[in-house]
């Protein structure tokens, strides 16, 4: 089957959604198709999806003028032969559904996210976009379940998971210097060296680091030494997220050993510096950052959240601790003090089968399976 896809973006935002397509885009050698990129809004990301080999444009509405764009879109989907639209928002569905109205061009769109808050208008929006999409990616079986419930969803034959994929050569690279914010204490202390932790996400919803910083209280009051980073962004729609994280490791004496760094583009080589990873998730839908860590071979700490759970073998490939339960994270989180070799063997085994399970290469070919059946 002859098939070329255009991959619909809003922004090229350094989120989870654009690095799964980012790698996507960066090994479109190994896909079985021909594809290109369309966005609406520019973002950090931009530089790096314009290097790739296919195509990359925007096509944007001009003020409120809606039809206007739908006709350039549409102008822009048959120019390039496309024959499935893959939108990954559902906003971008319905504008793929209207342009390719009378057209042969099938469209796909994948969930990356929930609908938590969404109400009215925008629930309507997302159910129109299901009935009328030829095709329903969700990024995990979790999810697939909430939104047929959500949705009361009957046309389970066109619904279908095709987990994330990571493009794992990116974490292969060679531990160098790096230049990392430290507390006072990191130096061996009793004969105990600060262990360097992490967790990686912007500071929107779905992520918990404000229960993070709880935890990282508890382990410290029971005399673990650390240096603990939070890797990303401050959200310019809900900045108290970060703020109160910030205001919390000042009001608890964590603030000489737990780090924002903010945004980064150099992760890969963050997690060569690592000791262990930590993720606190209110409702992730597949967590990128966690594969990502569990496959750069760090010991690796999720809540019981159901998806991640899923994401991690069923539990064998981290350590998994009761959600919101500090008690139970600090337990398991020393015994890995008190058995640090064994978990870091352990964890070279977790990265091989995590990179079996989840590398680009079988991303793309889920895709391809998905698209091949329209």
């Amino acid at each position: 089957m002859n098939m070329k896809i255009a991959y619909l973006l809003g922004s090229l935002s350094r989120g989870g959604t654009e690095t799964l397509l980012l790698d996507v885009f960066r090994t479109a050698d190994k896909a079985n198709y021909d594809f290109i990129g369309v966005h609406r809004k520019d973002g950090p990301y931009k530089d790096d999806f314009y290097a790739t080999k296919p195509l990359f444009v925007r096509c944007a509405p001009k003020g409120k003028n809606l039809f206007g764009y739908l006709r350039r879109l549409r102008n822009l989907l048959k120019k390039e032969n496309i024959t499935i639209a893959h939108a990954q928002q559902s906003i971008d569905a319905v504008y793929a559904i209207l342009a390719t109205r009378g057209t042969k061009i099938k469209v796909v769109q994948t969930f990356h996210g929930y609908d938590f808050g969404a109400k009215g208008f925008t629930k309507r929006m997302i159910k129109w976009s299901i009935k009328h999409s030829d095709a329903v990616c969700f990024v995990s079986e979790a999810q697939k379940q909430y939104y047929i419930k959500e949705y009361n969803l009957k046309c389970l034959d066109k619904l279908h998971v095709v987990y994330n994929g990571i493009n794992f050569s990116k974490l292969d690279v060679e531990k160098a210097p790096l230049e990392l914010p430290v507390s006072k204490s990191d130096r061996p202390q009793g004969g105990q060296k600060p262990l360097k932790l992490a967790m990686v996400g912007n500071f929107v919803p779905g992520r918990a680091q404000n229960s993070a910083c709880q935890f990282l209280k508890k382990i410290k009051d029971v005399g673990a030494v650390f240096d603990f980073y939070f890797v990303g962004k401050k959200s310019e729609a809900e900045p108290w997220r970060f703020d109160n994280c910030v205001q919390y490791c000042q009001e608890n004496g964590l603030s000489d050993c737990v780090h924002f760094l903010g945004g980064r583009g150099d992760v890969p080589q963050i997690l060569k510096h690592m000791d262990a990873f930590i993720y606190a998730t209110d409702h992730d839908t597949f967590g990128i950052a966690v594969i990502e860590a569990i496959a750069a071979g760090l010991p690796t700490f999720v809540n019981d959240w159901e998806v991640m759970t899923e994401v991690t073998g069923n539990g064998k490939w981290a350590s998994v601790y009761k959600t919101n339960d500090a008690e139970d994270f600090c337990a398991k989180f020393m015994d890995f003090v008190a058995n640090i070799d064994q978990y870091k063997n352990q964890a070279t085994s977790n990265a091989q089968q995590v990179r079996a399970a989840y590398s680009i290469e079988q991303h793309m070919q889920r895709l391809y399976q998905v698209y091949s059946q329209l």
